[in-house]
């Protein structure tokens, strides 16, 4: 790569995460939509056995070319620069304006849905599949269940790490908003803030871990059974918007390591009945509009990135 193509995909990793520290935008679908994503799996993928035992017998400059090292460290970088950036701008809009962050979120979900399920060729397998993966993910994410919440122990921590970078690289699906439903998503979010290297290292080694594996995984899926994976996956994003609707009544709560008290079990209610309950205005309006551009922001970036490679 020229240094022209390094500053290219140095913004590229920039969208992608900024993409993955909102709920309901993948970085894979950055990477898929700005033509980088064939190439990052294919890199991710040769960070395998043979390759490091290049790097551990001193053979730097074979490995570097194998894995596309000065790619994948350029990408990385805007990556990384990314999180820090919107890491304290997500944990201030979910703290203090959660009904619209919500609601812009839920748009963005939905979007993300319908351009997945474009891609789909749909049949009685792959239908069985969305509504296998639909009914799966609505049981699993009711706002009613407890979340498997750790509190921050690090082997949760890392087990999230390990998991939401799968997501992270799935055209659709969100890392982040794997970890709403795995309950971390804002303690990550203020880790990340705060510049708490404890955390953020643990979470980074689950996620080191889980892309190299998932990697292969993926690469296998899609080669195989590309249609059926990518309509479980919309059947997935589907079943899950019940997580993050705006409106919810706390049944429960918990004591966080913050000694703050958070929501432990909740459940969905109406505006009409969040002001009944909260005697809180419940911003419908407001939410509406959110929900609305959150909507039309994945078809606009679509647009554009139409438009780009013309």
């Amino acid at each position: 790569m020229n240094k022209t193509n390094h500053i290219l995909t140095f913004f590229k990793g920039i969208a992608m995460g900024a993409a993955d520290v909102i709920p309901g935008v993948s970085g894979g679908t950055i990477a898929f939509i700005t033509g980088i994503y064939e190439r990052f799996i294919n890199a991710v993928k040769n960070i395998n056995i043979a390759n490091i035992k290049l790097l551990l017998k001193g053979q730097f400059k074979k490995f570097w070319i194998n894995t596309d090292g000065m790619f994948l460290a350029v990408l990385l970088s805007g990556i990384a620069v990314s999180f820090v950036s919107f890491a304290k701008l997500m944990t201030f809009l979910i703290e203090n304006h959660p009904i619209v962050v919500w609601s812009f979120f839920s748009g963005l979900i939905v979007a993300s849905t319908i351009f997945i399920a474009r891609s789909v060729k749909w049949n009685i397998k792959t239908l069985t599949a969305f509504a296998i993966f639909t009914a799966a993910a609505f049981f699993v994410t009711s706002p009613e269940n407890s979340p498997l919440n750790s509190n921050g122990e690090y082997w949760y921590i890392f087990l999230c790490g390990a998991i939401a970078i799968c997501a992270m690289i799935l055209p659709g699906i969100s890392g982040s908003f794997i970890l709403v439903l795995l309950g971390q998503y804002l303690f990550m979010m203020k880790s990340l803030a705060e510049f708490n290297f404890m955390v953020i290292g643990i979470f980074l080694c689950g996620a080191g871990i889980g892309i190299v594996m998932f990697s292969r995984v993926l690469s296998w899926l899609f080669k195989h059974f590309k249609a059926i994976t990518l309509a479980s996956l919309t059947g997935f994003m589907f079943g899950s918007l019940n997580k993050i609707w705006p409106w919810k009544d706390t049944i429960s709560t918990f004591i966080d390591n913050h000694g703050t008290e958070q929501p432990l079990a909740q459940k969905n209610i109406l505006p009409s009945a969040y002001m009944e309950i909260t005697n809180s205005n419940p911003q419908f309006i407001s939410a509406l509009i959110f929900a609305l551009i959150g909507f039309l922001l994945i078809f606009i970036i679509e647009f554009i990135s139409k438009k780009i490679k013309k």
